[in-house]
C-alpha cells in the first residue's frame, strides 16, 4: 500500500502513531481561529481579513492578511456587504401638513393636557 500511495513505510507508520497528537502548529491555528472568530463577531460580521488584521495588530497580535484570510475561509466566515443607503422620505410632496399646535412647548401644568404622537 505504501508503494501505491508513494510514501515510505517509516513515514506511514510515523503518521499512524502520531495522527491523534496535537501539534504546535494545530494549537496555534486553533488560537488564531478563535481570535479571528471573536473579532469577526464583535464587528457584526462586517469586517474582512484586512480590517480584522488591523484590529488584531492593535491588540498586539501580528499576523499576515493571507493567514487571517485562510482562517476565515477555514471557518466559512464571509463579511456582509454594506448596503447602499436609500432615502425613503419624500419631502417634496403636495399633501397637506398638519399644523404644529404645541410649537415645541411640552410643559403641562396637569396630566392629559398635551399629547403628542408620530405616525410611521
Amino acid at each position: 500500500m505504501a508503494k501505491v500511495f508513494r510514501v515510505s513505510r517509516s513515514g506511514f507508520y510515523y503518521w499512524i502513531d502520531n495522527r491523534h497528537k496535537v501539534t504546535q502548529r494545530n494549537e496555534h491555528r486553533k488560537q488564531l481561529d478563535s481570535k479571528v472568530r471573536e473579532a469577526f463577531d464583535d464587528n457584526k460580521e462586517r469586517d474582512g481579513a484586512r480590517r480584522i488584521q488591523k484590529e488584531l495588530e492593535e491588540n498586539g497580535n501580528k499576523h499576515d492578511v493571507k493567514t487571517i484570510a485562510a482562517s476565515m475561509k477555514r471557518q466559512s466566515l464571509v463579511a456582509k456587504a454594506a448596503r447602499k443607503f436609500k432615502c425613503t422620505t419624500d419631502s417634496k410632496h403636495r399633501l397637506p401638513v398638519a399644523p404644529n399646535l404645541l410649537e415645541q412647548d411640552f410643559n403641562a401644568t396637569a396630566p392629559n393636557q398635551k399629547w403628542a404622537g408620530d405616525i410611521i
